[in-house]
């Protein structure tokens, strides 16, 4: 994967436009996590565990905090635990940094792969972007999503390998409700960009990435407890949550990520953070929102969702109810 999105990006104009109108305590010794509402991760936490769980010991949960710790000192071994992205991919991103090629080229290039055709389309005629008529063919998808949206698109498509397929365990359990947020958190990151002047497609890059460090934790959690499960305590959860944006971080920038979206995902959440981390902390707060109130663990109505959220944010999270799953 390295390389692929710095090329892409390093002739991207920035998409950028005017603004519109109590967490777990680290061990001592251990970096200072980056965070984000400690009450909406601890309701996270125990929506993606489900009823997969068990009291652990204490030596246990430690265990496997340590472990994710350990890992980002060392991101090589790390990135071994998730697959590689598909080589077509970095060469449609590439193809794109052309001004001057067409949309023929990119259909045909699209057409290479009929998983990539059938997404295309999908995601054309989605509710989110509601065509006056149905798409049928790959070129009128493509003009109706624009490039940024199918960059956009083919970003979404390189990630879901990453995060969806693993072999057995918990992680394979919650594999496609990470997903899930990761879909969520990277569209609503990119319509939060304009907001806090970020780039919209390194926001949804941030929002894609920033679930990669969650994913190996999880496949960690199962070496340790090797029972399916994973510790009850909301408090562990809190915390993995947070030590896992950390090893995303550090992985983002072993795969040679542009260094400010690394930066974004490691100060999601911090008062001081950029214009991109808030960005992302936004769009993560609202992916979470969505998947609490989606699953009926919170309400509508709820003060997380009605003060914590100003209007326009309101309006992005009903926005992520038309994504399909």
């Amino acid at each position: 994967m390295k390389n692929w999105i710095n090329r892409l990006l390093s002739s991207t104009e920035s998409q950028a436009a005017t603004p519109a109108d109590g967490a777990v305590q680290a061990e001592p010794g251990a970096e200072a996590e980056s965070g984000g509402d400690p009450g909406i991760d601890a309701l996270y936490y125990r929506w993606l565990a489900g009823p997969a769980t068990f009291d652990a010991p204490p030596d246990t949960e430690r265990m496997v905090l340590e472990q994710v710790r350990a890992m980002t000192q060392n991101p090589a071994v790390a990135a071994e635990l998730v697959p590689r992205v598909p080589e077509l991919i970095p060469r449609l991103l590439r193809s794109m940094r052309d001004e001057n090629v067409s949309t023929n080229e990119l259909a045909g290039q699209v057409a290479e792969d009929v998983v990539l055709v059938a997404e295309v389309l999908r995601e054309a005629n989605s509710a989110y972007y509601r065509p006056m008529t149905p798409i049928k063919t790959l070129d009128a998808a493509i003009m109706l999503l624009g490039q940024n949206g199918l960059r956009m698109l083919l970003a979404r498509v390189a990630f879901r390998p990453i995060i969806k397929l693993h072999e057995a365990g918990f992680a394979r359990r919650a594999a496609p409700l990470v997903w899930n947020h990761s879909e969520k958190c990277a569209v609503a990151a990119s319509l939060m960009a304009p907001g806090v002047t970020a780039d919209i497609f390194e926001s949804c890059l941030a929002g894609l990435m920033q679930d990669v460090g969650l994913i190996v934790a999880l496949r960690l959690a199962d070496r340790v407890c090797q029972n399916g499960r994973v510790p009850a305590s909301s408090a562990f959860g809190v915390e993995l949550l947070a030590r896992s944006r950390h090893l995303s971080a550090v992985i983002a920038t072993h795969w040679d990520f542009p260094n400010n979206v690394a930066d974004a995902i490691a100060q999601a959440g911090e008062a001081n953070g950029s214009s991109l981390a808030q960005a992302l902390a936004q769009g993560d707060r609202i992916a979470k929102l969505r998947l609490l109130i989606d699953s009926g663990m919170l309400l509508e109505e709820d003060a997380l969702v009605t003060e914590g959220l100003n209007s326009f944010q309101r309006r992005c999270l009903g926005k992520l109810a038309n994504l399909e799953e």
